[in-house]
């Protein structure tokens, strides 16, 4: 058995499995304080979302498919030790951002910092001093990106998106500049172009105004940066 079909293989079952978990990892996740009277409906609960009919599943699948690619895309090489990990934290905080448009902090910021820590110490034990600097600066980077979009326009933007930038940016940044660009980019297109083809097509500008779950778009640029972002990006930009 070759190491690309070793990787696959570990990356969907380990993936897989932590996918089983997912509605555990939602269900433990502690409400949010209540907010002012608004005119926006009562947010779902996360012990509601948990509950969903099939999400084990279902959350199971997709982290075993995009572990599964992402270790034929990485191989048996060092990255695997925070992405696959990540990838049904990754699944978990999309699903409860597509129903709530919260990226809960409790979630985010351990992530980023295990991460964090995973990164670094691969980076100056193996010497690749490069990625290190590399995922660092794409963590702070795009971190201050978002951080900028949410100070100009905060109502279309939440904190969590900031929060999840700097994870983003932080697993980009170490395949390279193309794939953190690449990634980001697409998140970016994979977001705006159907909100924009849905309020050409009813005629709605307001729709252009109205909030979004932005993280499962976020996430799902970074699979694709990470999985075919230096192909890609070098065809483009090349």
């Amino acid at each position: 058995m070759n190491g690309t079909l070793l990787a696959l293989l570990l990356g969907a079952l380990v993936a897989g499995l932590g996918g089983l978990l997912v509605p555990r990892l939602i269900a433990s996740v502690p409400e949010p304080q209540p907010k002012q009277a608004t005119d926006e409906p009562p947010k779902m609960l996360y012990a509601d979302i948990a509950a969903r009919p099939g999400l084990a599943l279902r959350s199971a699948l997709v982290s075993a498919a995009a572990g599964g690619v992402l270790g034929a895309a990485t191989g048996l090489d060092w990255p695997l030790l925070w992405l696959v990990p990540l990838t049904p934290v990754a699944v978990a905080l999309s699903v409860v951002d597509w129903h709530t448009r919260l990226l809960p902090r409790v979630v985010v910021v351990p992530a980023t910092l295990a991460t964090l820590a995973a990164v670094v110490v691969v980076g100056l034990a193996t010497g690749e001093r490069s990625a290190l600097l590399w995922a660092l600066g794409g963590m702070v980077g795009l971190r201050s990106f978002f951080w900028l979009l949410w100070f100009i326009r905060s109502a279309g933007m939440g904190f969590g998106d900031v929060r999840l930038a700097a994870l983003v940016g932080l697993v980009l940044g170490w395949a390279g500049a193309d794939v953190l660009l690449f990634g980001a980019w697409i998140g970016f297109v994979s977001f705006a172009l159907p909100g924009l083809a849905l309020a050409i097509v009813r005629r709605d500008k307001s729709l252009l105004k109205k909030p979004f779950p932005y993280g499962p778009f976020m996430v799902g640029g970074a699979l694709v940066g990470l999985v075919w972002g230096t192909a890609i990006a070098g065809g483009l930009w090349g």
